[in-house]
């Protein structure tokens, strides 16, 4: 009986310490920076710290604005996350994503920018609809 309470205790300090994203719950969860409910698939982002901690967030402005905050230290965040407009609820990550701003895009903060995982599909996007690439580094520097 003590070997599987040791087993069981063992096993949920592991569990606890996961440092892994999860996905976002629409329709549940809400936004750590503006507190709105996230209700549309394509829209979201996450970070996540070494510990485990998970932030997530409904707009890539809300997104920025915590990262600029003091809240987590950079070197504390393990991952970086954000939805992939093409494929609702997918999460990739947000330092290599391709980004795209277009007053024609309607996002639940206005930031007016939608990601991708992969940059050809972005480039269709940008013909049909206009817009800005924009990549990581750019987009940080933007909400700075």
């Amino acid at each position: 009986m003590k070997n599987a309470l040791k087993i069981l205790l063992i096993s949920m300090l592991i569990w606890s310490c996961n440092a892994e994203p999860r996905p976002i719950s629409y329709g549940k969860d809400n936004c750590h920076h503006c507190k709105m409910k996230l209700m549309d698939p394509v829209h979201g982002a996450e970070v996540v710290t070494q510990k485990g901690k998970i932030f997530i967030f409904d707009d890539v402005n809300c997104l920025m604005s915590f990262l600029e905050s003091d809240e987590v230290n950079q070197e504390d965040i393990k991952h970086i996350l954000v939805a992939d407009y093409t494929k609702p609820e997918s999460l990739t990550d947000a330092t290599v994503a391709f980004y795209l701003k277009s007053d024609k895009f309607k996002t639940p903060m206005a930031s007016n920018i939608i990601a991708f995982s992969d940059y050809k599909t972005l480039e269709s996007y940008k013909s049909e609809h206009g817009g800005v690439y924009l990549a990581w580094g750019e987009l940080v520097t933007q909400f700075k």
